[in-house]
This record gives structure tokens, C-alpha cells and sequence, in this order.
């Protein structure tokens, strides 16, 4: 019971950060490699500021932080520029340093002591905060984005990365809704970062290695089950593969003879194997038509 609760909390709190990465992979499908950055980020910021008394103020400023690397990868592509995967490499590597500055030096911070936002709940305990607060923070996020991208600004943003040619012959700010979206996208992982931090009581900025992986496989894991079938069921289906992943993850180091140690080498596996899910599906297909057209 302890493993499915606690796969429940991290899929949900993981979940956030694959509706950052479905907005810049699925929707503007642009590979934005930021994520590790602003992951770190977030964590960083909502440590440091958690550690200083404020656990509430540091969520939003998480999210500040991860809008604000996003805003610069976002003017590196747009106004200089630079390839995006080479943008995100650069506010990436930039982002080491400054998550090495908001911990003061260090590479990691202990909240041990500190009130976090999971002993605040005045009535609920720490363990059932711990479930509650990811299933709140979860159906927030999951909703007020899904609005967003129905208003005006959210359907620009989609029709840029449907085709932005046209849109920039709309007159659209085309990057404009780019460096938005960039904002948008890595304030989400950010904030995911930062209730990571306060929920495992401590930041590591090596924490967000590999953390590209987590989201992308759970953005291809959500897609496998529901299909691409537009961006409401699309922020959905991340969710849910995020929990999915979650559970195959806690599976595999449950019961798998491998070390722990090789849990990043499951993690690229799951991965390879979800990526490679839709091709194997469109062969099938693709025998069973000539199969039947004999």
C-alpha cells in the first residue's frame, strides 16, 4: 500500500512537469532542453525560500524563476537566433550556476527543520497532506491550463505550432506566442521542482539530471494510451502517463535484480520502448491492410 501512495504522490507532483514539456514538445514541437535547468531552478528557489520561513510564497516563486528561464531561452531562439536545442543547452548550463548561487554554494539543502508546506494543513497530518496537496495542486494546474490554452492567446500559441508560417502571415506575434509559451512551459516544471523539494524535504540540484526523460516518457506513455486527440485530452493523457510511469518505476526497483543505481538505465529503456510504441503499432497496421488487400 505504502508503494502505491507513494507513486500516486510523485506521479501527480512529476505530472505537473509533463504538462510543461506536452506544452513545448507536443504543442510548439520544439525540443526545449531547458527542462533540467528549470527544474533545478524551481527546486532551488522554493528550498531556499522554504528554508527562509515562507513555504507559500515559494511556490509562485519557483514558478517565477522557471518563467524567467524560460523567457530567456525563449529570447535566445527568437531574437538571436540560436537553434532551440542549442538555446536550451545554453540557459541549461547558464541555470548550474545560478541554482549553485540560490543554495548558497552548496549543491544540495536540507529542510528537515523547516516548515514546509505539507505540516501547514492545520487538519490533516503529514502523511495524508502529502496525498492531498498533489491531487489539489495536480487538478489545478491541469485545469487552469487547459483554459488558458482555450482563450485567444492559448489558441495563437497552438496555431503557431500547427503552422507557423500562416500564422505569421495572420499577423500574429508569432514570437510573442513562443517566448509565452516557453514562460508558461518551464514555470510549470519549475513549480513541479519546487513541491518536489518541499515534499522529499530537501533540494539537489543534481535532482533534476535526467529529468527531460521522466517527463517525455510520460507525455509518449499518456499518448499510447488515449492517442493524440487534441490538447484537453492531451494535458490529461500526460497526467495519466506520468502516473503510469511512476508505477513502472516503482515496479522495476521493487522487483527488478538490478541494482538501484541502475534505475536511470530502466528510466532510458521505458522510454525507448514508449517512443518506439507508435511505429510498432503503425507496422502492424500497415500488415494488416496488406493482408487484407490480398
Amino acid at each position: 500500500m505504502k508503494l502505491l501512495i507513494g507513486s500516486l504522490q510523485l506521479g501527480l507532483l512529476y505530472g505537473i512537469l509533463a504538462l510543461g514539456i506536452y506544452i513545448s514538445f507536443r504543442i510548439l514541437s520544439i525540443p526545449d532542453l531547458t527542462t533540467e535547468g528549470s527544474f533545478a531552478f524551481g527546486l532551488s528557489v522554493s528550498a531556499a525560500v522554504t528554508a527562509a520561513g515562507h513555504p507559500i510564497l515559494a511556490l509562485p516563486a519557483a514558478m517565477l524563476a522557471g518563467a524567467a528561464a524560460g523567457a530567456v531561452t525563449g529570447f535566445l531562439q527568437t531574437r538571436l537566433r540560436i537553434h532551440p536545442i542549442l538555446s536550451g543547452i545554453i540557459t541549461m548550463s547558464g541555470l548550474y550556476s545560478v541554482n549553485l548561487a540560490v543554495l548558497g554554494g552548496s549543491p544540495n539543502l536540507s529542510l528537515v527543520r523547516a516548515a514546509t508546506i505539507f505540516k501547514l494543513i492545520p487538519f490533516l497530518s503529514k502523511n495524508d497532506a502529502m496525498t492531498f496537496l498533489p491531487i489539489v495542486a495536480a487538478i489545478l494546474c491541469l485545469t487552469l491550463i487547459i483554459l488558458f490554452f482555450h482563450t485567444h492567446i492559448g489558441m495563437c500559441i497552438r496555431a503557431v505550432g500547427d503552422n507557423e508560417d500562416m500564422v505569421r502571415a495572420s499577423s500574429i506575434n508569432v514570437n510573442g506566442c513562443k517566448l509565452l509559451a516557453f514562460c508558461v512551459s518551464n514555470g510549470l516544471v519549475a513549480l513541479s521542482g519546487g513541491l518536489i523539494a518541499q515534499y522529499q524535504g530537501y533540494a539537489d540540484i543534481s535532482s533534476s539530471t535526467g529529468i527531460l526523460v521522466v517527463g517525455l516518457a510520460s507525455v509518449i506513455i499518456g499518448e499510447a494510451v488515449f492517442g493524440k486527440r487534441g490538447v484537453t485530452l492531451g494535458f490529461i493523457s500526460a497526467i495519466v502517463g506520468s502516473l503510469i510511469y511512476r508505477y513502472i518505476i516503482a515496479l522495476a526497483t521493487r522487483y527488478s535484480p538490478l541494482p538501484a543505481y541502475m534505475l536511470k538505465l530502466v528510466s532510458a529503456l521505458i522510454v525507448a520502448l514508449a517512443l518506439a510504441l507508435p511505429g510498432f503499432k503503425q507496422d502492424l497496421s500497415t500488415a494488416r491492410q496488406k493482408r487484407g488487400g490480398r
